[in-house]
């Protein structure tokens, strides 16, 4: 199937959305937990979280385009802080059902059976089943004038990761912390672990790691 621009346009607008939404592959599947002024509790799976750099650590989230009907968007933004939280293959259900259009006065966490969990110093809920958690420092906002989107860049301030999580080159072990991946809108998958390549050199072949 080949599609250009006028099919993409003529496509049902939940057709085309559920299509370009899996054209970008794998995705990183988190629950983004914010709390505004009185301390009322959001929280909201989103797909959309790339690192742009590690030092200063930084990570930045795309956010559906909205202002204060967006409860994530708004409670961030007044509060500064923000957590994210990986979805783990026993809580895809709840995870998922934040997803729905709740009123501002029901907090997801109540409504999912989620738990709240708050750290020292920081003004935004963690979800407690995650095994990744991530605390965020809001450092830039920008409204796209593209179509509206929100660009949202985090600075990481605290994170707690699993004991036996972490590879001895420091990166994260994700099939062991049980994360999973999202595609599209509702498709869930494990994240099992097919090989690790060495660092690529000009001069070499490519090389698997033991």
């Amino acid at each position: 199937m080949h599609l250009d621009s006028a099919s993409l346009d003529a496509m049902p607008s939940r057709e085309r959305a559920a299509l370009v939404n899996s054209l970008s592959g794998f995705k990183s599947a988190n629950l983004v937990g914010t709390a505004d002024a009185d301390g009322r509790c959001n929280v909201a799976i989103m797909s959309s979280v790339v690192h742009l750099g590690s030092h200063p650590p930084l990570l930045a989230l795309v956010v559906r385009p909205g202002g204060e009907e967006r409860h994530t968007l708004d409670n961030l933004l007044r509060s500064g802080h923000y957590s994210i939280n990986h979805v783990a293959v026993d809580m895809v259900d709840a995870a998922h059902q934040t997803a729905a259009r709740y009123p501002r006065d029901i907090s997801e966490f109540e409504a999912t059976g989620l738990t709240p969990e708050w750290w020292e110093g920081f003004n935004a809920p963690l979800v407690a089943e995650a095994h990744v958690q991530i605390a965020m420092q809001l450092r830039e906002h920008q409204k796209l004038a593209i179509n509206g989107t929100h660009l949202v860049i985090g600075e990481v301030v605290q994170a707690e990761i699993p004991n036996g999580c972490v590879n001895e080159d420091g990166s994260l072990n994700l099939t062991e912390a049980g994360t999973v991946a999202l595609t599209g809108l509702d498709s869930y998958h494990r994240a099992d672990l097919m090989k690790r390549m060495a660092y690529a050199k000009p001069d070499l072949p490519p090389r698997t790691l033991s």
